[in-house]
């Protein structure tokens, strides 16, 4: 080897008691110059905008894997704008309005169920035919809208009361639904019934009449003769209320439960850091120097510098 061409694995010689100068690379010890310096510049970078340097800190409770940049909308929770609480007002008024709705409901089974044909006799009203069929149909029709109801319920308190979905809202769902049934019961049922009770106390033995839809297959009981216990079909609202909502609540894409702003929809904010329309100089979510949205996570490292590898002309190291 010619004594001008540098060696890469001989250390350069050194003055006497002076200390020898540490090869540049990766050490044991440390991580090389560069990558140091790549780690301070994003630390720096990171206490200037006032956010942590890697995901999972994310002090607003943001789910998503960055920090949130400035101008970031905020969202339930965050500490822009509290998440609201579920008040027993709230709570109240959901019951209450699910319960009205027993009204519309029980008057169109009244006009959906069919009329049972009786017949007046000295012990009172019989069938006028040995099986009807006309109690089962009423039985039927109320299953079938109280199962529909619940579905449709469920759905709307959970578009339409997004930013209180949780627990609550399936308690107050499920019992407002079985006031529903119990409503839509007793207004169905009572439909002609006074037209019915007048026929059958004052028309002759052998008059034939219609007798108003009822329940066969539920009602309420007495739970040790005192209270009382809805059964059969009128527990069938507040079933299918609880399942939907349960089954919105695990499909969900948001683990808050509560909608958060897409990448590039409305909300989410352009390279300057104010909320709106991604930037048109790049890709949406593009990190600019105004601290924009990144799609990795801020605390990615810079890749590692290496030493370069020596040319190829060059002589390898002597053996001795």
């Amino acid at each position: 080897m010619s004594p001008d061409t540098p060696d890469p694995y001989r250390p350069a010689d050194t003055p006497a008691g002076a200390a020898p100068t540490p090869p540049a690379g990766p050490s044991a010890d440390g991580p090389p110059a560069a990558e140091s310096a790549a780690a301070e510049s994003r630390g720096d970078e990171s206490s200037a905008a006032g956010a942590p340097a890697g995901p999972g800190h994310d002090p607003g409770g943001s789910y998503l894997p960055w920090p949130p940049p400035s101008g970031w909308p905020a969202q339930p929770g965050e500490p822009g704008e509290p998440r609201p609480r579920h008040t027993p007002a709230v709570a109240a008024g959901l019951v209450l309005g699910l319960t009205a709705l027993g009204v519309p409901l029980g008057l169109l089974w009244a006009a959906l169920a069919p009329d049972t044909p009786v017949l007046k006799t000295a012990e009172g009203a019989v069938y006028a035919q040995p099986q009807p069929e006309q109690p089962i149909a009423a039985d039927g029709w109320f299953s079938l809208l109280g199962l529909g109801f619940g579905v449709l319920a469920a759905i709307a308190v959970w578009m339409l009361l997004r930013r209180r979905r949780g627990p609550v809202n399936l308690v107050a769902l499920t019992v407002g639904a079985l006031g529903t049934a119990l409503v839509a019961w007793q207004v169905g049922r009572r439909v002609g019934l006074d037209g019915y009770q007048r026929l059958l106390a004052t028309a002759p033995a052998g008059t034939s009449f219609d007798k108003p839809a009822d329940l066969r297959a539920g009602g309420i009981d007495r739970l040790f003769g005192v209270l009382p216990v809805p059964y059969g079909n009128l527990l069938l609202a507040a079933f299918a209320a609880a399942v939907a909502y349960t089954l919105l609540a695990g499909w969900s894409r948001w683990p808050s439960l509560r909608p958060e702003p897409e990448p590039g929809g409305p909300g989410w904010p352009d390279a300057s850091g104010a909320a709106g329309a991604p930037d048109g100089g790049g890709p949406p979510g593009a990190v600019g120097p105004a601290g924009g949205v990144s799609w990795g996570p801020a605390g990615t490292p810079a890749p590692t510098a290496a030493p370069e590898p020596p040319a190829p002309d060059a002589a390898g190291p002597t053996r001795g």
